[in-house]
């Protein structure tokens, strides 16, 4: 017998090794990880989706809003802290009992403050607030919750507002020395808008109004008549909540639409696009409304 191994067993023992020492190497080698894609953002893929298969459907629907109620332009009402105090005074209330409730607040906590002006436009149900100083935030604060109630009885729903007024109030000063939400104005929009929400009680419309009439902020608030009239032209899902619909306006809009959009899309909700009995014989983007042809372009 030969010694040693054959040429054909030293050529396998070879390949053998060399297929070990690559195993090896495998082994040793870390293994790539996948990248995980980044969730996609439903706003963003649904306003993609609406631009393929509906193209052209919001520039309609804000030109046909337009040639009928007008291109309203931006002015600043109240200051942001009276703007947040009315604001929540509106939250399922008429516009017009948040004013009386409003100007009663003012009566009862006077102060010297420079006077503010709210007139009544487009998107605003009320008559409007008088000229005048706003309320002393600190006073209204620190009163006895009985007395605070009865001042802003005349808005509805006075005892859950009232402890939200002064629970809002309180965290602002313990947070900032004092009432003034003035620099919310200088922070980017999506930080404002969360820096408010941290409030009890003020959620994203609350916060986008504040942010959006105190200091132009481009940011869509989303009421019961945005919603609606986005819903039934098929603007938004009919799924969406409403939280989601602020996302979805945000994505569809332009930051130089949002203030027109907002202020028309409430005008239209509350002339044409009625809750119940919408007179769509009237309505100038009903050729683009889903609502009055599931069909529609």
């Amino acid at each position: 017998m030969a010694r040693g191994l054959t040429a054909g067993a030293e050529a396998r023992a070879g390949a053998g090794g060399k297929a070990t020492a690559l195993a090896a190497g495998a082994r040793a080698r870390p293994i790539a990880k996948r990248r995980r894609r980044k969730p996609a953002d439903p706003a963003r893929s649904w306003a993609k989706r609406l631009a393929r298969t509906r193209p052209d459907l919001v520039a309609d629907v804000l030109e046909g809003l337009a040639a009928t109620y007008g291109r309203p332009t931006w002015q600043r009402r109240l200051g942001p802290t009276s703007e947040l105090i009315l604001t929540i005074l509106t939250q399922n209330s008429a516009d017009t009992n948040a004013e009386r409730a409003f100007e009663s607040l003012r009566r009862a906590f006077p102060s010297t403050e420079r006077p503010e002006s709210h007139e009544a436009g487009h998107g605003w149900g009320g008559a409007g607030l008088s000229e005048g100083p706003p309320p002393d935030w600190l006073a209204v604060e620190q009163a006895p919750l009985a007395e605070l109630v009865e001042a802003i009885r005349p808005g509805g729903l006075a005892q859950q507002k009232a402890p939200r007024i002064q629970a809002a109030l309180r965290l602002i000063r313990a947070e900032r020395g004092d009432h003034s939400l003035e620099f919310l104005g200088k922070m980017p929009a999506l930080e404002a808008r969360d820096w408010l929400t941290r409030i009890d009680g003020v959620g994203r419309k609350t916060a986008s109004v504040l942010l959006l009439f105190s200091f132009g902020t481009p940011l869509m608030p989303v009421d019961r008549h945005v919603e609606r009239v986005g819903w039934r032209v098929g603007l938004i899902p009919p799924r969406a909540n409403a939280d989601d619909a602020h996302e979805l306006y945000l994505a569809l809009l332009e930051p130089d639409q949002m203030y027109e959009a907002h202020v028309n899309l409430i005008t239209h909700g509350r002339q044409i696009c009625h809750a119940r009995k919408p007179e769509c014989g009237r309505c100038p983007i009903a050729s683009r409304c889903r609502y009055v042809d599931r069909k529609a372009p």
